[in-house]
């Protein structure tokens, strides 16, 4: 009897020790994958960049061979497969990104434009050979403080010179920032901070979301403000979020200093991690047709994500064939066009050349009198 009961207690001690356990690992471990950017520059190469993070935001690593992309239902084959960051001889993806900062007059109550100078400068810090950043600012007007540099010292001395200005005017700030991405190759992202309600702005939300559909860009956005407040000095997170969530990026929140410097190291972090999976798209032509995009794990351990790209083109593209096919259709429509016109010019001639030959019988004769008439006198 003490024989089984020193059994059973071994047997549930190995339990209690090893199935706790694979439970942390497994839902620590469990990636949530993003579709983060389209990159159809090249099409019919398309590049589609994912991030894998856990339910914390952290970058996790995946095999980059269980990763599957299907474009309108069909699997893609990979060009190739690069990234992950987060794992040892991984190969890194160049980052470009565009640091969009609020200097309103509201950033200068506790000295939050301090701990903004603070955060982004650490995200500086973290830029890896090949990466590059540059500097956008806003209060009621918008300021290129940067251009886009790999240059770390250039891009803390400008940070270090920030000051506060006025109001707010975010939303014309991250369309100069999609603009000035726009001729950028490769991985590009917009991480913008703010602490309030844009009142300023021209442009609006949807200009700012289309904007990305043009420039290929990713906007991560980051409160730094009371959500509580309302009015003009209340932060407008639904519109962050909303940002964030069409774009392909990241939403965070927080009121404290040294959060908001973990929340931009944070986003280094994911940035820095993901993958680039590339291939050659079946569909080649520029027709101007959203191309619908599926990404899967061989595992199956996370439900698919789906996006879509447009390959553009305002003019439909056309094979070497079918612009043989529609010469020849081009040519048959001209001829039905002149055909009436030719046809009538040719009556004409026809009925001239008539003319002059009757013309011509009666020349150098004398009229003859009419036979078989009696004159009456």
């Amino acid at each position: 009897m003490r024989k089984l009961s020193r059994t059973m207690i071994i047997i549930t001690l190995i339990m209690i020790s090893v199935f706790p356990v694979m439970g942390v690992s497994a839902q620590g471990e469990e990636p949530q994958i993003r579709i983060t950017q389209v990159d159809n520059s090249r099409f019919p190469q398309v590049t589609v960049y994912l991030s894998a993070t856990n339910a914390a935001g952290e970058p996790i690593g995946i095999d980059p061979a269980t990763i599957q992309i299907q474009e309108n239902g069909t699997l893609m084959t990979p060009v190739e497969v690069l990234g992950g960051g987060v794992q040892v001889g991984a190969d890194p993806i160049p980052v470009t990104t565009m640091l969009v900062i609020d200097i309103s007059g509201s950033m200068a109550k506790n000295d939050k434009i301090s701990a903004a100078k603070n955060a982004a400068k650490a995200y500086v810090d973290q830029m890896r050979p090949g990466d590059q950043a540059g500097l956008i600012t806003y209060d009621t007007h918008v300021y290129n403080v940067q251009q886009i540099t790999s240059d770390k010292a250039a891009l803390t001395s400008a940070i270090d010179g920030l000051k506060t200005g006025s109001d707010t005017a975010m939303y014309d700030a991250l369309v100069e920032a999609e603009k000035t991405l726009a001729n950028i190759s490769g991985r590009k992202a917009i991480i913008v901070l703010s602490d309030g309600l844009d009142n300023q702005s021209r442009s609006t939300a949807d200009d700012v979301i289309n904007g990305v559909s043009e420039s290929g860009v990713t906007i991560s956005s980051i409160g730094f403000g009371d959500v509580a407040t309302t009015g003009q000095t209340g932060l407008d997170e639904a519109v962050l979020k909303s940002l964030a969530d069409q774009t392909g990026g990241a939403y965070g929140f927080t009121t404290a200093s040294d959060a908001l410097q973990s929340l931009y190291e944070q986003q280094g972090r994911v940035l820095q991690s993901e993958y680039q999976f590339t291939y050659i798209s079946p569909s080649n032509l520029r027709d101007g047709i959203n191309r619908n995009l599926t990404v899967s794990l061989t595992t199956g351990v996370v439900p698919a994500v789906k996006s879509e790209y447009n390959p553009g083109g305002v003019l439909p593209e056309v094979s070497g064939l079918s612009w043989n096919i529609f010469l020849v259709i081009l040519l048959g429509l001209l001829a039905l066009l002149f055909l009436p016109m030719l046809v009538n010019l040719g009556m004409k001639s026809l009925g001239g050349a008539k003319g002059k030959t009757a013309g011509t019988r009666s020349v150098g004769r004398s009229p003859q009198p009419a036979r078989g008439r009696i004159k009456l006198k």
